[in-house]
């Protein structure tokens, strides 16, 4: 089966630029972005810094370097780092709080990838020199590992609360924070103004080929950009692909909520087959999870079976599966989907 008639469920990350969006691309208006004249580049960052409601904002090549500069320009080697344990900074971005920044991890548990304000109160280290020093708390929103979990923006309150009162800043990890705002009906300055930094991601469900941005003060922003260059993150005339973040952000937002849709009827789907199951409560986005019966194998046994169905999924443990619904996949594709879920459940 070609890769055009596979129904690539294994990331919103696997979005191809629209032609539209190739075109934004191809006609874009390009400087040197190390040298601060890119165009594109700095509509690109004007129009972030205004949807966050913040001072300034940069242009950086991954989602992973946009949390690290926001850790490691407010972060000194020695301190902690207050997190969930099952945040993205943690386990998918390579050891790099540690390595880059030299900072520890005070992981929390919570369920769905949700901790609050009580929690960060007891993670918060006594002002003792035995002890590292606690100085930033990370949420996620949404929150991947959690199945695209949204933040109630009265939990982020509480946080902010106790982050004011212990003198911590707060980064919010907001690669799908545009998920969150058009599934629970919010602006994105309604979360982003609780926080000191802000990153979002137009490589996932807003379909960019490339690219994130960090979002805080003039001031932070400054040291963000000594670090952009630092990790090798500069680049030259990136308003190319800048374009397509551009693009995305004015054509892709409120098309989010097909793919929450399409998440629903796959979870629904996925429901009604025997052997597999899901918590349909706890599909609030485009990102679900779901088990499958050791009798059918392990997950990834269970995804192996379900390539000559020409649908892709992604094991994320022993039994469980993840799939993450995109504007690369139609209504009638998640109906291909659960067909072949359904055949391979029943050993076809």
């Amino acid at each position: 089966m070609s890769v055009d008639q596979t129904v690539d469920l294994r990331s919103d990350t696997v979005t191809r630029p629209t032609p539209g969006m190739r075109k934004a691309m191809a006609e874009a208006e390009v400087g040197d972005d190390v040298f601060g004249d890119d165009p594109t580049v700095i509509r690109l960052q004007e129009r972030v810094a205004e949807l966050l409601g913040k001072e300034a904002a940069i242009y950086v090549p991954s989602g992973s370097m946009a949390n690290q500069t926001a850790i490691r320009s407010q972060t000194q080697p020695g301190d902690e780092i207050i997190a969930h344990a099952d945040s993205h900074i943690y386990h998918y971005e390579g050891g790099a709080p540690a390595a880059i920044s030299g900072c520890s991890l005070r992981l929390l548990p919570g369920e769905r990838g949700l901790f609050d304000e009580a929690a960060v109160r007891g993670a918060v280290r006594p002002p003792d020199s035995h002890f590292p020093r606690s100085s930033l708390v990370v949420v996620e929103n949404t929150h991947n590992r959690g199945g695209g979990t949204c933040w109630p923006i009265e939990k982020i309150v509480g946080i902010r609360r106790a982050a004011d009162e212990f003198g911590l800043r707060m980064h919010l990890d907001g690669a799908r924070l545009l998920n969150a705002c058009v599934a629970k009906g919010h602006k994105p300055t309604d979360y982003a103004r609780y926080f000191d930094t802000v990153s979002i991601c137009f490589s996932k469900g807003l379909g960019a080929p490339v690219g994130s941005a960090v979002a805080s003060t003039k001031e932070t922003i400054r040291r963000v950009h000594r670090f952009r260059k630092m990790f090798g993150g500069a680049m030259r005339q990136v308003g190319i692909i800048a374009a397509g973040a551009l693009y995305a952000l004015e054509h892709h937002v409120e098309r989010l909520g097909e793919d929450h849709a399409n998440a629903r009827r796959l979870a629904e789907g996925i429901a009604g087959i025997a052997k597999l199951s899901i918590d349909l409560a706890a599909v609030e986005t485009n990102i679900l999870y779901f088990d499958v019966e050791a009798s059918l194998g392990t997950g990834k046994e269970f995804c192996d079976r379900l390539r000559s169905q020409g649908v892709w999924m992604m094991a994320t443990g022993p039994q469980r599966i993840r799939a993450v619904t995109h504007l690369d996949v139609s209504t009638a594709m998640i109906d291909r989907a659960i067909r072949g879920l359904a055949a391979v459940a029943r050993g076809g």
